[in-house]
Parts: structure tokens; sequence; C-alpha cells
């Protein structure tokens, strides 16, 4: 396998973001999940963005992981593609290889796409026999498998148990038991990879991934040095910096999260920018965790539960997502079926309605 290229930290001076850490080792201490959420409070609801911090993975196991990205990524071609997504079937587990965007429907398309991607789903009864893996992720699939349940139970479930306590929900376990990981939803771990540009090729299109939302509930990006991740400012409506923190977890809040509770929760809008001038000579490895609540889950506002939504919907600020009962298995289908025709059309016509009442965005 491929060891990290290593790479410094940015010299260049930057807008970079202040964002709030939270120390999750306080998480089970006396009083620890009520401090925690209170100095989680503003940014849930109007920043979407923090890091978290001792989580319970050594740096040793987080840099395994890319090292099996990187490795997966040198394969050649032709094997990777045997392992390729079933867009026909509205599954994004498997491979997506470079260029697939800038196929025919994607109208916002300037210079060759760079991405490349492989999404490794739950490993859940349901979903066992399903899938297979070239011979170097299969080796370490229980490696991976470990890592994979770390990352939901010890960070993802410990979040949800949070954001009860700010919804100020009887239930405190009520977002957790809807994100349990056994449960069968959409929720991959995926290796991403952005390949080296020309400075020419960056100036013809200095965005990787434009600006938009993720379809979850959370994503967990894990550390690494390039720089070029930014989100969106609403207080200055400008483009901040995520920096990387060593020995973090950046945590995203996406759109589902936000349906449950009517918008309070912040679903941020971030894109993917060029690296500095420091920094064009490296690639861009990623490695992140997306979840999303049960395939059956309604998402709907749980407003009912909560005092703080409550309060919300008295002032007029309760938004509700969709105009009839949509569940998750609803609303990411559409998305996953046929991704290049809906990534065109939707930059196209500057958003697209994917399910009644809702109409999902692109950002400049």
């Amino acid at each position: 396998m491929v060891s990290a290229t290593p790479c410094k930290e940015t010299n260049e001076s930057l807008p970079w973001s202040e964002l709030v850490t939270l120390d999750l080792s306080d998480f089970n201490n006396s009083g620890g999940r009520e401090r925690l959420a209170a100095q989680l409070s503003h940014a849930v609801h109007h920043v979407g963005f923090f890091y978290v911090k001792n989580f319970g993975l050594s740096q040793e196991q987080i840099d395994r992981q890319f090292t099996l990205a990187r490795g997966f990524f040198n394969l050649p071609l032709e094997e990777k593609q045997k392992f390729s997504v079933d867009y026909e079937k509205a599954d994004y587990n498997g491979y997506q290889w470079t260029g697939y965007r800038a196929n025919e429907g994607n109208f916002e398309k300037k210079v060759g796409d760079n991405i490349e991607m492989y999404n490794i789903p739950k490993f859940i009864p349901a979903l066992e026999g399903r899938y297979s893996h070239p011979p170097l992720i299969e080796t370490h699939l229980d490696e991976i498998e470990v890592f994979s349940k770390h990352l939901h139970n010890h960070i993802v479930v410990p979040l949800m148990v949070l954001f009860a306590i700010i919804l100020e929900l009887l239930d405190k376990n009520l977002l957790a038991d809807e994100h349990a990981y056994d449960n069968l939803s959409p929720d991959h771990l995926r290796y991403m990879k952005y390949s080296k540009r020309t400075a020419e090729q960056h100036a013809g299109e200095p965005m990787q991934v434009k600006g938009h939302t993720d379809l979850g509930s959370v994503t967990l990006l894990l550390c690494q040095s390039v720089a070029g991740s930014q989100f969106l400012n609403d207080e200055t409506q400008s483009w901040s910096y995520v920096r990387a923190q060593p020995g973090t977890i950046t945590v995203n809040l996406a759109d589902t999260l936000s349906f449950l509770t009517g918008g309070f929760l912040k679903s941020s809008i971030h894109r993917v920018t060029a690296p500095p001038k420091d920094q064009l000579a490296y690639e861009r490895t990623g490695v992140l965790y997306f979840t999303r609540p049960s395939n059956d889950t309604i998402l709907k506002s749980r407003v009912d539960s909560s005092p703080v939504l409550q309060r919300e919907k008295e002032l007029g600020k309760l938004k509700e997502g969709f105009s009839k009962p949509v569940t998750t298995a609803d609303f990411v289908k559409p998305k996953q079926l046929n991704p290049n025709l809906y990534e065109g059309k939707r930059a196209k016509d500057g958003g697209l309605g994917i399910t009644p009442g809702f109409k999902d965005q692109t950002y400049k």
C-alpha cells in the first residue's frame, strides 16, 4: 500500500473560520452532556460546522484508512471499475471514477473532473453479501468495519444525544434511535481523491466541488492538510476556510437533520475550492463518513416533542421541508438514481425539485 505523501499546512493567509471544538471525553462525565450541548448550541443553529476531539481513535488507526484509500486509488482503472456504483438501482456504494461527472448531462462543467470516490456501506445483516470489493479492501474489511462502527457509535450517536438536549426533547435518545447503526439506511464510509490540477486548470474552474448541502444528517471529515474546504458564513455572506486541526474530525450538519428539526439545526452550505499555491503539487485524499436516518424515517420536524421547536413555530421560524410525507429513502433515491443528469439539471436551473415542496439548490 501507498503511505501518505507529506504535505505541510499552507503558509498562505486565508480567511480561516473560528469553529467550536467539542471534547467528547467529557460526554460520560457528570454534567458533561449538558456542558457539551451548551457549547454546541450556537454552532448547530447558525454555522453547521464544528470539530470534535478525543473520540477514541488513534492517529495510527486514522492513518491506516488514508493509506488504504491511497492504495485503492492507485489500483489500475479497469480493476476499480469492476466495483462501480450501480446508479440504475439508485445504489451509491462502490467506485465512481474521474470524468464521470463531466458527461453530457452536466451543464456546469468547464474542465475535466478530477474526483474519484469509493463508498463502503454499513456492515449490517440486511446488506451482508450484497457488495464485493477488490482484494486490497477485502483483506482489510474487518479493520474497516471496526473503524466505521466506531465513527458511528462513538461520534454520531453521542452527537444525536447532544442535539436532543439542545432541542429539549423529553426522549434524549429519539434522534439516536432514528440513526442507530443497525437500522437499514444509506450510511457509508467514503474514500475520496482530488487529483492534482495545473494552475491553468484551476484558473479555468477554481471550484472542485461547487457549493451544496449534504443530503444526510451529519458528515464526518477526517483531518487532512490540503486546504480548500469552505463554508458559507450566514452572518457575513462570505466563504470561510475550514482549517485542518490535528487530532480532530470536522463535522458538518446536513439536510435530513435539518428536516427533522424544521431548519433549526443548520444544513451548512459548503464547497471545495482550489488548493493554495503552496499546495497545488499535492493530491487531496479524503476519508469521510456520511450518516442518514433509517430509510423509513419520516422527514418532518419533531415539533410536537421539542419545546425549542414549538417556540420557533410560534415565532414563524419553523420550516417544514415537504408538502407531503417523505421518508429518507424517498429523499435519497432521486439524487442517486441518475446523479449526472440530476447535477446537470440543477446547475442549469439553479435548483431542482426532487420531492414535493422541496427544491434542491446549487451555489457558487
